[in-house]
């Protein structure tokens, strides 16, 4: 078997990167380095390019230069190489199923499924099951709705469940693309706990519209728009000066607490 497969070691090298579609340059000549346990929050106004970053990382799109190394394999556009370490909950992926009737088990279980395809050695029908509750029970589901479709279940709930499906052949890294776009303010409470305790044990790297939510156990901030980059501590970067830089009028000063005004639907 690939021995990487098995490495605990969490870091992301991004070199020189720049990415874009077609000719439209999005992202340029980004560097930076980042390592686990940790969470990482990325920030930045709708169209900066976080997505685009995280694409990148995660091999999907082809950078126009630049590479990106994890846990020292180069996985530039090789998807199936950086899925041997990365986990990754794309942003709104509950519409990708559009209403399809599948229980919260069974999305959790193919995903174990098609990972296995790509190891060389098999796990036992035990083993599997062993591997899908404990994803269930990480994120907090409820025993009584494994078995629900998952259409019967909240947004948060849903949310809970498409983290349990990228964490099922235990990717060192968690890579998070909104997280909480679906999910009800109570729930988004209870979803920070689970995202705070994955970051113990795991390098979490999550895009987010309010940084205040997963702000106390933030380790690193990444500050993006486009061609302006940026990466500290929380302290170093959220402040006002910082912000406005990014986010220009969006980000305002109240009672000493920075306001992003950047509406996403």
């Amino acid at each position: 078997m690939h021995k990487e497969i098995f490495s605990r070691t969490q870091e992301i090298a991004v070199e020189n990167l720049t990415a874009g579609y077609g000719d439209e340059v999005i992202i340029e000549n980004i560097s930076f380095k980042i390592e686990g346990p940790a969470l990482v929050q990325i920030l930045g106004p709708n169209g900066a390019g976080k997505t685009t970053l995280l694409k990148a990382i995660l091999g999907l799109i082809q950078p126009m230069q630049g590479r990106v190394v994890i846990n020292g394999v180069d996985v530039t556009g090789r998807p199936e190489k950086a899925g041997l370490f990365v986990g990754y909950v794309p942003q709104l992926a509950i519409a990708e199923f559009s209403k399809y009737p599948i229980t919260a088990w069974e999305l959790v279980e193919s995903s174990l499924l098609m990972h296995k395809k790509k190891w060389p050695r098999l796990f036992t029908r035990i083993e599997d099951r062993r591997r899908v509750e404990e994803a269930l029970t990480t994120v907090g589901l409820p025993r009584e709705f494994w078995k629900e479709n998952i259409w019967h279940l909240s947004g948060g709930q849903r949310q809970r469940v498409l983290i349990a499906r990228a964490l099922v052949h235990d990717p060192p890294i968690l890579v998070m693309d909104e997280p909480f776009s679906a999910v009800d303010p109570a729930g988004r409470i209870d979803l920070v706990q689970v995202i705070a305790e994955l970051s113990k044990r795991k390098l979490v790297i999550s895009t987010c519209h309010d940084p205040e939510l997963l702000l106390s156990y933030t380790n690193t901030i990444i500050l993006l728009n486009r061609k302006v980059f940026k990466i500290g501590k929380p302290e170093e970067l959220l402040r006002i000066e910082e912000m406005k830089e990014i986010y220009g009028e969006a980000a305002i000063l109240m009672h000493n607490h920075i306001h992003i005004c950047d509406f996403h639907a």
